[in-house]
């Protein structure tokens, strides 16, 4: 329930602080009075879009704030919940907006800051605005199926068939780029099978190329090399007796030595020739390792004829391979495991593809079975409204009025987040009249008391505790005017319902009256709310009978219409 309302400097209020009470309370005044100002400021608070006009001219900022008394467990706790934002249950609400005369506005719950976003949804589950022209929203098909899942308590079926089909989408977008990605490999499959075929049958080794290259320039030094290592190892082996000459030399020294008498001369002449034999000793066994060596040195380099062909042959296959692969020589390895690794997974992608495709089946049949769920509930559902928009019609003098849900069941290319059917109100005004859109009601009032039955099938459901109508009965009187008023006061036992009328048949059915008006404060014009006393409603009522004007036969009717309601 609305509690408290406070205005401060919103276009002609400067200060306005107004408390609400319980039932049915009827905001009336003379046009243009500022009663739209009211409804203006209250949606400023519950999270409506604020533009700078409504802060007063020679002000900085406008501030609304709107307390409310929620029931234990009302849905707007959750919100407040989810967002982190303080708020026990059996403590007011509050819902404070500020708007700079820059445009740029600030929102508060419980004095703490919040998203205009957060506001907007929290207000939404604490009152309902239904404006005059809120009937224009009931020409609007695209609204109905909503309407409708509201009324149904079917949103969270409605919400299953939702995730449904984000999930499917999701499904069927992983089940195309997976065929996509399979079948661009498999396009390429043939090219890859053979390239791969002649790179396993090249078996290339990564560091290869460096190798042949180093090896091919080593045979073609080879030749040249292996001519004068012949020649060397033939100046040691060959007839002129190198070897004999010194081991002949190395004999007559050892046999001179053995021949030296003892003596100091003899010593003398004893080291030298040790020396000597020595020398030539070693010089033996060098010359005869050097030729070994070039043995040694003669069999690397006795190269076979064809060895050069086999390794240039295999270099310029390596390097063939790598231009036609527009890659390096050393990369032949990588591309080779890389192509094993495509028809690896062109494997792996056809088993995940039949997995994806079952996951999307599965998912459509899911979606079909709740769609087609959803659609049988909101064909209940339709027909159950019928029924009681029926009832809420009779009272609205509009007996001979009907009303249907129509359904269409859409085929499955149509489908959607919303399901497999489309929703539309249809109306027929009179007796032998085809049923048509709601737009084929000729009268604003009869489309008023459709909006006003409308909502008051949709109150008994659990929606907002406090709702305002802003002249609902536009364009009715009389009889139909006081039915209007009986609908609201009923309607008012559930939830508490404010009203802004120019009806003073509506009006007299108010628990609480509350006058707009002008006033002069310091030669500016100003708007203000006013509690009307019984006497002061007989005189409001009876104004709005008469106009400027009021009779004291308006005063009579304004009585017996207080009296009735």
């Amino acid at each position: 329930m609305l509690n408290a309302l406070s205005i401060r400097n919103v276009v002609l209020i400067d200060r306005l602080d107004m408390n609400f009470g319980p039932g049915l309370t009827a905001l009336t005044g003379e046009t243009g009075a500022g009663k739209s100002i009211i409804l203006d400021a209250l949606g400023l608070a519950l999270g409506m879009r604020g533009v700078k006009s409504l802060v007063r001219n020679g002000t900085t900022q406008a501030s609304v704030s709107a307390v409310f008394t929620l029931a234990v467990g009302h849905p707007a706790y959750a919100l407040l919940e989810e967002a982190g934002v303080d708020g026990d249950a059996g403590e007011d609400l509050v819902l404070r907006r500020t708007l700079g005369a820059d445009g740029r506005s600030r929102a508060f719950i419980n004095d703490q800051p919040v998203s205009a976003r957060l506001l907007q949804d929290v207000g939404g589950k604490v009152l309902e605005i239904h404006g005059q022209h809120d009937g224009q929203g009931l020409l609007n098909a695209a609204t109905h199926r909503a309407l409708l899942d509201d009324y149904g308590n079917l949103q969270p079926v409605a919400a299953r068939v939702g995730d449904l089909w984000q999930a499917l989408q999701t499904a069927r977008d992983r089940l195309h780029e997976i065929t996509a990605r399979r079948e661009e490999i498999e396009q390429q499959s043939d090219f890859v099978r053979a390239s791969l075929e002649e790179l396993n049958r090249l078996d290339p080794i990564s560091g290869e190329e460096q190798t042949l290259a180093d090896e091919r320039a080593f045979l073609m030094q080879a030749h040249n090399l292996a001519e004068k290592v012949k020649s060397a190892s033939t100046i040691l082996h060959d007839g002129r007796g190198l070897e004999a000459g010194l081991s002949s030399a190395l004999g007559a020294l050892e046999q001179a030595i053995a021949q030296l008498s003892d003596g100091p001369q003899s010593e003398t002449v004893k080291a030298p020739l040790t020396r000597s034999a020595g020398a030539l000793e070693r010089a033996l066994i060098e010359m005869s390792e050097a030729a070994l060596a070039l043995d040694e040195a003669g069999q690397v380099l006795d190269v076979r004829p064809e060895q050069m062909d086999q390794v240039e042959e295999r270099l310029f296959a390596l390097r063939a391979a790598a231009r036609k692969h527009n890659v390096a020589v050393d990369g032949l390895a990588e591309l080779r495991a890389e192509l094993t690794g495509q028809l690896d997974r062109a494997e792996n992608l056809a088993d995940e593809e039949k997995t994806a495709r079952v996951a999307f089946e599965n998912l459509q049949k899911q979606y079909r079975t709740a769609a087609e769920a959803l659609a049988q509930k909101r064909a209940q559902v339709g027909k159950k409204l019928e029924q009681v928009l029926a009832r809420e019609l009779a009272p609205l003098k509009m007996e001979k009025a009907r009303f249907a849900v129509h359904q269409t069941l859409l085929p499955e290319d149509r489908c959607g987040a919303s399901g497999c059917d489309q929703i539309h109100f249809e109306v027929s005004t009179n007796p032998g009249t085809p049923f048509g859109p709601l737009g084929a009601i000729a009268s604003g009032g009869e489309l008023s008391r459709f909006s006003l039955a409308l909502k008051a099938s949709l109150a008994s459901k659990d929606g907002p505790s406090a709702m305002i109508f802003d002249e609902i009965d536009q364009g009715v009187g009389g009889a139909v005017a006081d039915a209007v008023g009986r609908r609201l006061s009923a309607l008012s036992r559930d939830a508490q319902v404010l009203m802004v009328t120019h009806s003073p048949q509506v009006a007299a059915r108010a628990d609480t009256q509350i006058r707009v008006e002008k006033y002069i404060k310091d030669k500016a014009t100003l708007t203000r709310l006013r509690i009307l006393d019984a006497d002061e409603r007989r005189e409001e009522i009876a104004r709005m009978l008469a106009g400027a004007d009021v009779s004291d036969e308006a005063r009579s009717a304004a009585r017996a219409l207080l009296e009735t309601g």
